[in-house]
């Protein structure tokens, strides 16, 4: 709904880009400080590329670009070339941020040795990063084209078998550490999972909102023109008063619903509003309904 020319268009580019640079150095930080010094295998190819390091003489960033490649040609092969530019930028981009940590950081060095804290931290810092990666229509690659891979030839759900893959890699990691060690795995894959809805669900978070007022008109026109925004406009009839109204419909942003809110007050004291929470909006002005 957002009124937005195409000459601004690169701005929005960028700025993706930007965000999926820092939510993937977000998650190698969270790697580096917690999960890897820590063997937490907490799924995805990084938890198997912490598992691999312990048995072969390669880096996790060597092993994780590594895997990376192998299974981009793989997925061409058996799924089509259906990867963005986006998400090669990210999966490769994860491997350089660990590998430039590794040089920079002393590799006895670790945040703590308490596999609780290691979990719980490196796990939600982990999930940001990745959520924030998601949001901007890319991943990291790894297990993601895996799930893909099953779903194709066993017809699982998508999410079902990227927990099968990542089930199985905390499995890998209880034989190649211990025991406790695969269970703290366990329970990194089910909060990294829970974190990564909560942080895309809280960044696209809009408000679907509804209006009954006699200001309509004033109204609509302050979300076109002041908040750029479109609306719509139902006719109902009032079930006390019997008498025609105007239900006025619209999805804003946070902040835009609280310059709504208080334009209102100002205009129609008497109005009636509803606000619901809106999780995921396509659509103009919003994420594109085809990407």
């Amino acid at each position: 709904m957002k009124i937005r020319g195409k000459s601004i268009d690169w701005r929005k580019d960028i700025k993706e880009w930007v965000f999926i640079t820092i939510g993937v150095f977000i998650l190698a930080a969270a790697t580096r400080a917690f999960l890897e010094p820590n063997h937490i295998a907490g799924g995805g190819v990084l938890g198997i590329a912490i598992v691999l390091h312990h048995y072969v003489p390669l880096s996790v960033a060597v092993l994780t670009g590594l895997m990376n490649i192998v299974l981009f040609i793989i997925a061409f092969i058996v799924i089509g070339p259906q990867f963005g530019a986006k998400t090669i930028y990210a999966s490769f981009a994860l491997a350089g941020c660990i590998g430039l940590l590794d040089k920079i950081i002393d590799p006895a060095w670790v945040l703590t040795d308490n596999l609780l804290l290691a979990t719980i931290f490196g796990t939600l810092l982990s999930g940001i990063g990745m959520g924030i990666v998601f949001n901007q229509n890319a991943s990291t690659g790894g297990t993601d084209i895996l799930a893909k891979i099953l779903n194709k030839f066993i017809h699982t759900d998508i999410g079902k078998s990227l927990l099968m893959v990542d089930f199985l890699v905390t499995v890998f990691a209880g034989v190649a550490f211990n025991a406790e060690v695969g269970m703290y795995s366990l329970l990194s894959v089910i909060i990294n999972c829970t974190t990564i809805d909560s942080v895309i669900n809280g960044i696209n978070m809009c408000k679907s909102i509804m209006v009954i007022s006699t200001e309509k008109n004033t109204i609509s026109k302050f979300i076109i023109e002041d908040l750029g925004r479109g609306c719509t406009i139902f006719h109902g009839r009032g079930g006390y008063s019997g008498e025609d109204t105007n239900i006025l419909y619209t999805v804003l942003d946070r902040k835009e619903f609280i310059r709504l809110k208080l334009f209102i007050r100002d205009v129609d004291p008497r109005a009636f509003i509803t606000v619901n929470d809106a999780r995921e909006v396509l659509g103009e002005g919003f994420k594109s309904i085809i990407e």
